[in-house]
């Protein structure tokens, strides 16, 4: 896998280089609907927490998520657009998520997630 610099490259290369893995399109797209734990998108994705957090990781150094701590869990959400590129990125996010059939069927698997602070964890 190549990794961008991010202390070389400029904010919105690390942006597109973001979407351009289809597992870190489909974390995107689950956390448009707001903050979630890596549990809920181990079950939403069917995907092991290792390969999730790595992807977290990526989104995170990218630009595209932010975290908060509570207790032993981590939640992730979509962080505040820096720059008019990446509103404009978000609003493209919107309309894959809504159009993208993976997408669809992420969001309905992460609507079985109980909802409150322990979800599925």
């Amino acid at each position: 896998m190549n990794v961008i610099k991010a202390k070389k490259a400029p904010a919105s290369t690390l942006l597109f280089s973001a979407l351009a893995d289809p597992t870190r399109l489909r974390v995107l797209c689950l956390l448009r609907g707001g903050e979630r734990c890596v549990c809920d998108l181990v079950q939403a994705l069917r995907i092991s927490q290792p390969k999730i957090s790595r992807h977290l990781a990526y989104l995170r150094r990218s630009g595209w998520v932010v975290t908060r701590r509570e207790g032993l869990w981590i939640f992730y959400r979509l962080t505040s657009p820096a720059s008019r590129t990446h509103k404009k990125l978000l609003e493209c996010l919107d309309a894959c998520g809504d159009e993208t059939s993976h997408c669809k069927r992420d969001g309905e698997r992460l609507a079985c997630c109980s909802n409150g602070p322990s979800r599925c964890c």
